[in-house]
């Protein structure tokens, strides 16, 4: 999805398991000039009024004409709550969508609103006889990685660094490092929570001393900071330093064969396992 907001205003960052909205609630396809121009209005109050990268409405017009979802969280009064978009196309020779964006606004955050938004979506999906969503989120967000990997049980196909460039939202002064992600849609999903970490498994943390070395082990524990945006208020430079650690890190792993085999949430870091997917270290 678009380069992400973190945990306080990423709406994806919901602790809610339902697939159903909130109370007083409904999702549905965003249709109405009105309901469009107000779906321009919830990305800049998310992204920064600033932000140049907006979809615009005539482009979510076509984009749901063409068999693509554009969906609203909508409250009893028909006010927008929250948006989701993206678009299908073919990716490897079959139909696959690419979630490009999910918004909430701030009053409806922490309340179930982007995950039942991402369950309407692939619900739309598999009625089109689309089976595989894929989507991007920033390494650094816990909360993001536990919904991702947890809840939905999407896995990591992909690190990018710097994946959009440079951005001219405040939200993005570290950098556009992304998780591109793949939901297969027509397999249940238990939701079993975090995984355990198992005992001896090396924990790479940006507070660590430098080191010129990974660990060369079988599974391996990459850390990133319970909260980056509050790190970042408080410490610039310090979660820039989670930045540099993480990218090295995926970059080293993933490129020798290593997956994401789940994410461990907790404080004052969570961690992302990897595991060597070829049995042995390289």
């Amino acid at each position: 999805m678009k380069p992400a907001p973190s945990p306080a205003s990423d709406p994806s960052s919901d602790p809610r398991t339902t697939e159903d909205p909130p109370d007083g609630l409904s999702i549905r396809p965003v249709q109405s000039l009105r309901e469009l121009q107000a779906a321009v209005r919830i990305q800049k109050d998310t992204w920064g009024q600033e932000f140049s990268d907006v979809v615009p409405s005539s482009m979510m017009q076509i984009t749901a004409k063409m068999g693509g979802v554009v969906a609203g969280a909508f409250d009893s009064e028909g006010d927008l709550a929250g948006l989701v978009y993206g678009i299908t196309g073919l990716r490897d020779g079959r139909l696959a969508h690419w979630s490009h964006m999910l918004a909430v606004r701030p009053e409806f955050r922490n309340r179930g609103v982007g995950q039942a938004l991402k369950h309407y979506q692939k619900a739309r999906l598999l009625e089109e006889g689309v089976s595989v969503m894929y989507w991007t989120f920033d390494p650094l967000v816990s909360r993001n990685a536990h919904l991702n990997l947890n809840r939905l049980g999407a896995e990591v196909d992909e690190y990018v660094a710097d994946m959009y460039g440079e951005s001219d939202s405040e939200l993005h002064r570290l950098g556009t490092d992304r998780f591109i992600v793949r939901w297969t849609l027509d397999t249940p999903h238990v939701e079993t929570g975090p995984p355990e970490l198992a005992a001896g498994v090396p924990e790479l943390l940006a507070t660590d001393p430098p080191s010129s070395t990974l660990p060369d082990a079988e599974s391996v524990a990459v850390g990133v900071p319970d909260d980056v945006e509050e790190l970042e208020a408080e410490s610039f430079e310090g979660a820039l330093a989670w930045r540099i650690s993480t990218r090295a890190a995926f970059a080293h792993y993933l490129g020798r064969g290593y997956r994401v085999t789940g994410f461990v949430p907790g404080r004052p870091h969570g961690l992302y396992v990897l595991s060597n997917s070829t049995g042995s270290p390289s």
